[in-house]
């Protein structure tokens, strides 16, 4: 694994406890990696079967990184650093675990002759380009063993850098099934500096949208999470509709916030330090459990149809003769965000 470009930094042997005697962990002083830190560790396997997949368009998923640097306040996965013994508020944040061997237990796995070619979700978990994917490059192996084995996959994901792999992906597309999907949930420069910091811009998201569609590679938008109180109003569902399908998107569905154990913890600390008012709403909201109640997902899911057929996203969108162009954004100062990393 190579790390060209980085003058200082430190390296020592993980914990044997939580990631092995072979695991090393490697911090830096760099700006874009500063407070981070990755435990590299080789993986015994890479394709795992999905819990309750009978609910789900998929059954086996790839995820080459545990911990997810978007740092995304209401992220699910969080709870599955507990696993590790790790913090699920910062630590999920900032403590990076790498399967540095990824691509080649993929490729042995696409090779065995137990594997029936089943379709690969990527991203379902924590996404697959984030930051880390920047310095480590385990997507472009993993890509090259899905198209070598013609062995049909999705990617869903909030990072650009995915655009550095186009030509994977449209090879990959000539010789087997490829989905692509962004995660949009809402404008709000505000709300997404707070909640999603590590993220790029919703805007820079459907950029990728767009250039995907533009090379020939659907790409669909999971409009999540929708925030109650905060991105719900049918003035802000129709804005975002709006823009997703400017950006040529096949198909958008929309995914209400829901707050499993882990998240729901951090996701209600956030609240309370930037909006309290909403904390006693939100305590009644999700008091049954994890979930927004039944009458407000489906309210939302309406609405959100509804705005997508006035816009085009659908079926009938591959016959419309008219490109659906976002509204004119009113100026804002220059204010510096995340980026996704390149390759040095």
């Amino acid at each position: 694994m190579r790390w060209d470009g980085l003058s200082s930094g430190s390296t020592s042997a993980a914990a044997p406890s939580l990631f092995g005697v072979d695991a090393v962990t490697r911090t830096f002083d760099t700006p874009e990696f500063r407070g981070i830190t990755f435990h590299e560790i080789r993986a015994r396997s890479i394709v795992n079967r999905v819990p309750g997949a009978s609910r789900l368009p998929f059954e086996w998923t790839v995820n080459p990184y545990r911990g997810c640097t978007h740092a995304c306040v209401y992220c699910f996965a969080r709870k599955t650093h507990g696993y590790l013994d790790l913090d699920t508020g910062t630590g999920f944040d900032s403590q990076i675990v790498v399967k540095v061997n990824a691509p080649e237990l993929l490729r042995k796995q696409l090779a065995s002759r137990r594997w029936q070619g089943d379709h690969i979700a990527m991203g379902t978990n924590v996404d697959c380009y984030q930051r880390a994917e920047g310095r480590y490059g385990l997507m472009p192996g993993i890509l090259a063993a899905l198209r070598d084995y013609a062995n049909p996959f999705s990617i869903l994901t909030k990072g650009t850098l995915i655009l550095r792999d186009l030509d994977l992906l449209r090879e990959a597309a000539s010789v087997t099934e490829v989905g692509t999907s962004v995660s949009v949930g809402f404008l709000d420069r505000e709300l997404w500096r707070t909640v999603e910091p590590g993220t790029p811009s919703p805007e820079r998201r459907l950029d990728v949208c767009r250039t995907l569609a533009d090379h020939g590679i659907p790409c669909a938008v999971l409009m999540a999470p929708v925030i109650p109180f905060l991105s719900d109003s049918p003035e802000q569902l129709r804005a975002t509709v709006r823009a997703i399908a400017a950006a040529g998107a096949t198909s958008v569905t929309p995914l209400v916030l829901h707050l499993r154990p882990g998240a729901r913890e951090w996701f209600m600390a956030w609240l309370g330090r930037h909006h309290p008012h909403l904390v006693s709403r939100y305590e009644a909201m999700y008091a049954a459990g994890a979930y927004a109640p039944t009458w407000y997902q489906r309210r939302i899911t309406r609405q959100v149809h509804e705005f997508a057929t006035e816009f085009g996203i659908g079926p009938s969108r591959a016959g419309a003769s008219r490109r659906i162009e976002p509204p004119p954004a009113a100026p804002e100062p220059a204010v510096p965000e995340p980026t996704q990393l390149t390759l040095l």
